[in-house]
């Protein structure tokens, strides 16, 4: 065998079709959502299109959107975030679904409300103040206004009708952004929320009331068969050090009411995928959420370059890096689905290139990369 025959005989496990009872992927290769701000007072541009078409033709079975808003004055911290709202924004989406759907492959978009979080390289401000559990951006620092209980029963209606705004444009299922420090998560981290009613408490079952009645809320405007995937990470902007689960117990405790509640599968973000979540097994994010609860997973961080997604920000060149570590664990379980960012902003025949074992053109990646929407 050659090397590319060699290096694509050992990447084919990421290229088997997966399934589950309510969606299907040809392959294992999921776009992550990675923001771009191209998107014009939220409206998505033409060239979305074809920017994901792109990369769905060249063997990607499952795209995550870029983060999209959800219908609150306050749910983004820069103008040029894609909407998920307004007939505008939606139409403009309707081509983006279309031409990832000719693919073959299959389109999810990323519902998304940044609470108290803003862009410090931006002085824009949305139209209302910064909202959250208790007007906190990180642990000591106030930043916006605490939600009212009218504020929480309109954000969570407010997620139920970018679901279903999906389901009626032909998307094939829906992720919730609830990792990062952003809304959703700071409702579970005690750091952010300091709320004494049911929407706060002193364990992560009880802050995570409001992502269970986030979940309720779009299952009941999806109904049964439309799939949610919920993203979740321990790790905050704020604070990369940050953990909600210190122990598998914790997790359990964490996932399970998200399972009831109806979320299909767990998209589980780290920085860099190979690092075991607790002491005593190698099990990744990933790992422990599938063993947990038996519901499918995707791993992502830093897969395929060197460097991790935050150093890039300060200029750091991130290098193609093996895929071996990735496939070891693919093989043996531990997840069910492989998301990449940078590497396919970078390019995208990416996973194309890598299917057929053409390591040799695999591109570094620079921040230049986000300067154009390709």
């Amino acid at each position: 065998m050659t090397v590319s025959e060699q290096a694509a005989a050992a990447a084919a496990p990421l290229f088997t079709p997966f399934s589950s009872s309510k969606f299907a992927f040809r392959n294992r290769v999921v776009m992550a959502p990675m923001t771009r701000s191209f998107s014009t007072s939220g409206v998505p541009p033409a060239a979305a299109a074809n920017y994901y078409a792109c990369r769905a033709g060249a063997d990607v079975g499952l795209i995550i959107s870029e983060a999209t808003l959800i219908g609150r004055p306050a749910a983004g911290n820069e103008p040029d975030v894609p909407r998920f709202w307004g007939e505008d924004a939606l139409a403009a989406w309707q081509p983006v679904v279309n031409a990832v759907n000719d693919t073959g492959s299959s389109f999810w978009p990323q519902l998304w409300h940044v609470g108290a979080v803003r862009n410090p390289m931006l002085k824009w401000m949305p139209p209302a103040a910064p909202e959250s559990p208790s007007g906190i951006v990180k642990p000591g620092r106030e930043y916006g206004v605490a939600m009212t209980q009218a504020d929480i029963e309109a954000t969570i209606a407010a997620y139920a009708r970018a679901a279903a705004d999906a389901q009626r444009l032909g998307c094939d299922g829906i992720e919730l952004h609830a990792a990062h420090g952003y809304l959703i998560d700071q409702f579970f981290w005690s750091g952010t929320n300091q709320r004494t009613d049911r929407w706060g408490g002193a364990t992560l079952a009880e802050r995570s009331r409001f992502a269970v009645e986030v979940v309720r809320a779009v299952r009941a405007a999806v109904g049964e068969h439309f799939p949610i995937c919920i993203r979740l990470s321990q790790w905050k902007q704020q604070d990369f050090a940050a953990r909600l689960a210190s122990t598998p117990d914790d997790m359990l405790a964490w996932l399970r009411p998200l399972v009831d509640a109806g979320v299909d599968m767990f998209h589980c973000s780290q920085r860099r995928f190979w690092e075991p979540e607790f002491e005593g097994s190698d099990l990744n994010f990933a790992g422990w959420a599938k063993k947990l609860t038996g519901l499918p997973t995707i791993t992502v961080g830093s897969v395929g370059l060197s460097g991790e997604f935050i150093n890039s920000f300060g200029g750091e060149i991130s290098q193609p890096a093996s895929l071996d570590e990735l496939l070891r664990r693919l093989e043996r379980g531990d997840f069910d689905l492989v998301a990449v960012g940078r590497a396919l902003i970078s390019d995208a025949q990416w996973a194309s290139r890598v299917r057929a074992g053409r390591i040799d053109e695999l591109r570094a990646y620079d921040r230049g990369a986000l300067a154009t929407l390709n």
